[in-house]
């Protein structure tokens, strides 16, 4: 019988309601409110309906807000008035599909701290590697469409057996629900292949694969959203047998340590940084190094990306290892993507490897790990994906149906739902056509799972671009965003500002409005338009594309174009180590304006002083000039001259001094620092010069080349002190995985 008090509410929840325990915890809730009812998921949310007085359903909804799941994130509470139906008890009712609006998807969890004393304790889960429940586990990758339930996921090929059964409709059990659930008498199983022989037995597979790492050998293991290749992060042997298989010389590798005592031994730890280290997504997170692991980890780096175990079966092989750090590196060849089919996996990796080992659940949707910095206490994303895709940013206005296609570089696709964007997981460099094919594959998928239809495409205004290609067979209209001021679009989308802001834009390439390459920009930007304020003067680049690996090119530009014909009696030691033959054809070429395409760009700037300072003549991967030059910094707060003409900063001076400090022997470290101090010059100055000519406050940074941790604290911090408000990305990458972002609000709002 109804109380004359007792009212119903409809609350409908959006954000990250699902795959997250939300449902139980909800009826929980209830139970203990005395909330009579029903919770229910949809594609589009969960919807509670509440019968009780309003007293106990406002106290109700706000528990829901205050006490919600670890990993969940409610972005909107919508609670109405509707009949009441006077119901006895509180019900969780099946999932249903009944719109094209969809709610948030849960991006993958690491294993919880229930689940590894599970791992123990629990008789049929004991050792059992695919440990989970409805606080933990695979999500995103495994998952197919919405609503999320297990005949939806890859786990649909898995019978649970009568125990997981029982717990899955145990509302009070903890894995109520939890779609991945099974256990070592239903689920899915690994096996290790070596030399012809197939182990099937879980702790035989940990013993075989713990024996072959601590003696230096290379294994394959199937992760949560690939293959990773792994080996002794202490062992110098070890660590060479890796780079010859991957084909990659240079590039630094990511280390999973043992526990977080252990990562202390090896790194500086910040507060922040154990806080990410720690979280439920488990990113790989860029140190300090404190001490050495073997030489080839960090190639002469002072930083490395460190992990924590995120799998069961990354820490019942820890339980085996002798060794506290392995190295864990995504399974794929040179700039291929991520290898997640078992067959492909056996085939490549058998004759490369002492054992691949594989298991029979199926990947859904690769990722690879995420990777994040810390800078002014706050983290800051370098790569996008595991354990943060396919969170969406919340935006202010309707972008439904816009496709942005995003970068070349880095790429990330972002598509348009309803009030929300969302951003793909890394691609990678669209080079390729395995990565052009794994691009493609992920629209398709993401298309069918958000219930996508695209009416608007836009692009980089660069027509090679294999993202700008794809959106012109597309068959919808089409729209071209300049690539800088995507950058700037992009923050403001993060942060949801909708206004006239100075944008500082710096990085490796980018095709200007004006036809040559920007990089170096400093724009009066709003989401639809932009004005170009000034600019890093132009410098001929000889060999385009090219001088992003052979640095040396753009630091003999920059000394022509202050030492003319004299350059090459410069007594430094760039110029005397130089090929005679190749400087020459360079210089012919700069004489004669062959091949030497403008820039403006920051990356090359770096790139040039890296070079002159022998820090980094040739690149082994992208961006590994200013990534020693950041390493090389020593303390210092001097900086060098610039000169600003008109709309153009030029920096001839500066490098007329680099000179003089090389041939009076000053350590490249200090002139590193000086260099970067000179930036950061040049950042706050051109930012008072527009704030007095705009009265224009807010400053956005964005750009691969706010990666460098130096150069965007000591810019934070020099223009906070200066009174400006500052923004710079924390939810989506600085670099050119953030465009797509910025491609999408500003292709919304000029049309």
């Amino acid at each position: 019988m109804q109380n004359n008090q007792d009212k119903a509410f409809r609350i409908q929840i959006k954000g990250l309601v699902q795959g997250v325990g939300f449902r139980p915890f909800v009826f929980i809730l209830a139970k203990e409110k005395g909330i009579k009812g029903w919770v229910e998921n949809r594609n589009d949310g969960v919807v509670i309906h509440a019968e009780a007085n309003e007293k106990e359903i406002n106290s109700f909804t706000g528990s829901i807000i205050s006490k919600a799941p670890l990993a969940s994130s409610i972005s909107e509470i919508i609670k109405t008035e509707t009949d009441f139906k006077n119901y006895n008890d509180f019900q969780i009712v099946k999932s249903s599909s009944i719109s094209e609006e969809i709610t948030e998807i849960s991006p993958d969890i690491s294993v919880c701290g229930q689940c590894l004393n599970d791992l123990r304790h629990q008789q049929h889960r004991i050792d059992y590697p695919f440990i989970n429940c409805t606080h933990c586990g695979p999500r995103f990758t495994i998952i197919e469409d919405l609503p999320y339930d297990r005949e939806k996921t890859s786990m649909k090929e898995f019978l649970m057996c009568p125990v997981c059964e029982q717990e899955y409709k145990d509302v009070y059990d903890r894995r109520f629900h939890a779609q991945p659930v099974a256990c070592n008498n239903c689920g899915p199983e690994y096996s290790l292949h070596s030399n012809e022989i197939i182990i099937s037995e879980v702790l035989e597979i940990l013993e075989k694969a713990a024996d072959l790492l601590d003696n230096h050998e290379i294994i394959a293991i199937k992760g949560m959203g690939g293959y990773n290749l792994s080996c002794n992060a202490l062992s110098n042997l070890a660590v060479n047998k890796l780079r010859a298989v991957k084909k990659r010389e240079q590039k630094p590798f990511a280390v999973m340590f043992r526990n977080p005592d252990a990562v202390k031994n090896y790194a500086f730890v910040s507060p922040a940084e154990e806080k990410s280290l720690l979280s439920w997504r488990k990113p790989i997170v860029l140190l300090t190094l404190k001490n050495k692991l073997a030489e080839g980890v960090s190639n002469g780096l002072n930083s490395v990306g460190v992990m924590l175990p995120y799998l069961p079966v990354h820490y019942l092989l820890f339980n085996k290892l002798k060794t506290d750090a392995i190295v864990l590196t995504s399974g794929n060849f040179s700039d291929e993507p991520i290898i997640i089919n078992d067959e492909e996996a056996i085939k490549s990796f058998s004759d490369k490897t002492s054992a691949v080992i594989v298991n029979n659940r199926e990947i859904v949707n690769r990722t690879d790990d995420s990777v994040v910095f810390i800078v002014n206490e706050s983290e800051r994303i370098i790569r996008r994906s595991r354990g943060y895709v396919p969170n969406p940013v919340l935006l202010k206005f309707n972008v439904e149906g816009v496709f942005a296609a995003g970068a070349e570089l880095t790429n990330c696709f972002a598509i348009g739902k309803g009030q929300q964007a969302i951003l793909s997981q890394h691609i990678g460099d669209l080079q390729n056509f395995e990565t052009y094919t794994f691009y493609t594959e992920s629209i398709e998928s993401f298309s069918k799972m958000f219930r996508f239809k695209p009416e608007i495409a836009v692009c980089d205004l660069h027509p090679d671009y294999l993202s700008t290609r794809f959106v012109q067979h597309m068959k919808v209209p089409v729209v071209e965003i300049q690539h800088h001021h995507a950058h700037i679009t992009s923050v403001m989308a993060e942060y949801g500002l909708d206004e006239k802001v100075t944008g500082i834009a710096f990085d490796g390439t980018g095709l200007g409005s004006d036809g040559h390459i920007w990089g170096g920009e400093f724009l009066i930007c709003d989401l639809k338009d932009f004005e170009r304020y000034a600019h890093f003067a132009y410098l001929p680049v000889p060999g385009g594309d090219k001088a992003a690996y052979e640095p040396w090119r753009t630091a003999f530009s920059l000394l022509r174009k202050v030492y003319g014909d004299k350059t090459f009696d410069l007594p430094i030691a760039f110029i005397q180590n130089l090929n005679q033959q190749k400087a020459v054809t360079i210089n012919e070429m700069l004489i004669n304006n062959v091949n030497c395409p403008l820039s403006s760009s920051a990356g090359r700037l770096f790139d040039a002083v890296a070079a002159l300072t022998n820090i980094c003549t040739v690149a082994g991967f992208h961006a590994e000039a200013p990534m020693r030059l950041e390493s090389a910094i020593q303390k210092c707060d001097e900086k060098y001259d610039f000169e600003f003409y008109d709309c153009s900063i030029n920096f001839l001076p500066a490098a007329e001094q680099i000179v003089n400090d090389l041939i009076k022997k000053v350590p490249s470290g200090i002139i590193s620092a000086k260099f970067h101090n000179t930036i950061v010059d040049v950042c706050v100055i051109t930012a008072q010069k527009i704030r007095k000519d705009t009265k224009i406050n807010k400053i956005v940074l964005s750009g691969g080349s706010f990666q460098n941790r130096y150069l965007l604290e000591k810019t934070e911090e020099k223009l906070l002190i200066n009174k400006f408000d500052v923004f710079s990305p924390r939810k989506i990458p600085c670099n050119d995985a953030g465009i797509a972002l910025g491609q999408l609000v500003s292709a919304r709002k000029k049309l």
